[in-house]
């Protein structure tokens, strides 16, 4: 199928992949992971939850870590430029037969509650309480210095669906790659911010979290993050990397938290804003698609992610299988 066109004038404007919830087990090893190890702010805390912000991040949080039994995610949530946005989201996504509700959400504005055509859920909102800047407030810099989230990736059963549906909320695809033998898409990337992605989709039993990405100022950040967590207890949680992608050109690192969720830390991808930006096509067959130079994916990064709290995950459409490391 043709990678579907984009629509230039939605009648909203969705700005940004904005925050995610994570439903963890130990509440104090996350905060150990992700404030003391990685490095994300803390902006609050209760015994139920912890806020985290990256370090240029004006927003309260971009991850909320919530105490539960059973690992999960919550919504996907995405910033839209006006309270006047959401109204439009809500009828398009009920005129689309998608339930949408407004809810209530600590630190945020009026938001909205939907889920997309696969039932993956999703979060819309336009106002969430500022914090002060940080970015010269070098005596807080830890770990790697993660400074904003960029993007989220998901599993899809059926990535062309997926593509299609996201183009018409007004994403752009910027990369993807395609099965030669049956002509489907095994993933894609878009985005609204002007990088390579807000939202990426890859083949596999879906609607799940592949993983969230935080971005980094360079690859030195991730090169000394991997010796502290080498010496300090967490050699088990790099899955992945470092190397360099071919899609995205970006460096990267994944990491696996307490509870198995997928963080990858980003940097170094693209400018993508022109509205005749072309997409890259890549061959699912190409071993630079996915590592440009590094090892091979292992076979964990294609098969394990996150369950979405109270979503049916069903098998991909599509059987083809790209290069695993042995």
């Amino acid at each position: 199928m043709p990678v579907p066109k984009p629509n230039l004038y939605p009648p909203f404007n969705i700005v940004r992949a904005s925050h995610v919830e994570f439903v963890v087990k130990d509440l104090d090893a996350s905060r150990a992971f992700y404030a003391d190890t990685l490095g994300l702010q803390v902006t609050g805390e209760s015994r139920e939850h912890i806020c985290l912000r990256g370090l240029e991040e004006r927003g309260h949080h971009c991850i909320t870590l919530r105490k539960g039994r059973e690992a999960a995610t919550g919504p996907l949530f995405f910033k839209v430029f006006d309270d006047s946005d959401l109204d439009k989201i809500k009828s398009i996504f009920e005129a689309k037969g998608l339930a949408a509700q407004w809810i209530e959400q600590p630190h945020q504005g009026r938001t909205l509650r939907t889920a997309d055509p696969q039932g993956m859920p999703l979060g819309f909102y336009a106002r969430m309480d500022r914090l002060p800047p940080m970015h010269q407030n070098y005596a807080s810099y830890r770990g790697a210095r993660p400074l904003r989230i960029d993007h989220f990736n998901c599993f899809s059963a059926d990535v062309d669906e997926a593509a299609s549906f996201y183009s018409e909320l007004g994403f752009r695809v910027t990369e993807y790659t395609e099965d030669q033998e049956s002509g489907l898409l095994w993933a894609v990337w878009l985005h609204r911010k002007g990088g390579v992605h807000d939202i990426a989709f890859t083949n596999g039993a879906g609607p799940r979290l592949h993983h969230i990405a935080l971005w980094v100022q360079s690859p030195l950040h991730i090169i000394d993050l991997l010796d502290v967590m080498s010496t300090s207890g967490y050699l088990g949680n790099i899955e992945r990397g470092p190397g360099r992608h071919g899609i995205s050109n970006a460096f990267f690192l994944y990491l696996r938290d307490p509870d198995g969720h997928r963080v990858e830390l980003y940097c170094c991808d693209y400018q993508t804003v022109d509205p005749d930006h072309e997409p890259i096509k890549w061959d699912l067959k190409d071993p630079q698609r996915q590592t440009l130079w590094g090892a091979p994916a292992p076979r964990s990064w294609f098969e394990e992610g996150s369950a979405f709290e109270g979503t049916p995950v069903r098998e991909p459409k599509l059987k083809a299988q790209p290069i695993i490391a042995p």
